[in-house]
């Protein structure tokens, strides 16, 4: 089996995020026939840039009747919606906030892996990865955002969590059809967060640093490749070891 994706035509959501950034430019790099999607306009080279508001069922729905015109090979749910209070303490946060993000967040995959899926199936292949989070797999050590403005927002363990056992159901549902559902969960990735975050991190992570984007990208390309056929429902934890602890 090809670890190669090279020529296999992949939608990303998320594209201009942190994680779906990396994924996306690791996959032009790959050779792949890139879609890159993201609420705003990404202009990546070497890939089709179009607009997509996840949270929007208008917005998926067209988009993804533009992109069916052709099968797709893969799918990448990397889109990360959020509202402004997202990183509220728990005391703070309002049953209102919790409900807009378990929609925009765990409903908008909902949606995506619904359209593809059903698509997929029709030409019996195709591979769909989620972006989980060591968060949906272990509580979070709130020792290590101590002295900052940080904290794990309450709604990330839900939907996170959610999202990978939903990776499990569909990887069930759609195993006969030939399509594959699997979920990449990242541990802590660097994006400049506060030092003594960082810091803190690092001394409970058993390969002491946080992890880099493309450190994430590799994975997913894995799973979206033949060499990962017969490998569905999995949660590839990326995380240097810290839920082993």
């Amino acid at each position: 089996m090809s670890f190669s994706i090279s020529g296999k035509r992949i939608l990303i959501t998320g594209a201009g995020g942190l994680i779906g950034g990396a994924v996306t430019q690791a996959a032009i790099n790959a050779g792949a026939s890139v879609i890159a999607a993201d609420v705003r306009e990404c202009g990546f080279k070497g890939a089709e840039n179009i607009l997509l508001d996840v949270s929007d069922e208008h917005s998926v729905e067209e988009c993804f009747a533009a992109v069916l015109k052709k099968p797709l090979d893969g799918l990448v749910n990397c889109a990360y919606p959020r509202t402004d209070d997202w990183g509220s303490k728990f005391e703070d946060v309002s049953v209102d906030s919790l409900r807009k993000n378990n929609d925009m967040q765990l409903n908008s995959v909902f949606l995506c892996c619904q359209i593809a899926a059903g698509d997929m199936k029709k030409h019996a292949k195709g591979s769909i990865v989620n972006i989980g989070s060591m968060h949906g797999v272990v509580a979070p050590n709130f020792h290590i955002y101590e002295d900052t403005e940080m904290t794990s927002p309450a709604g990330y363990s839900i939907v996170k969590g959610g999202l990978i056992h939903f990776t499990k159901y569909l990887a069930s549902y759609f195993g006969p059809s030939g399509v594959r559902v699997n979920c990449v969960s990242p541990g802590g990735v660097f994006d400049n967060q506060n030092p003594v975050f960082v810091e803190r991190y690092a001394k409970y992570c058993p390969m002491e640093r946080m992890g880099s984007p493309e450190e994430i990208a590799g994975p997913v390309l894995f799973l979206l490749s033949d060499a990962a056929n017969y490998v569905t429902g999995h949660n590839l934890v990326v995380d240097g070891g810290w839920t082993i602890c």
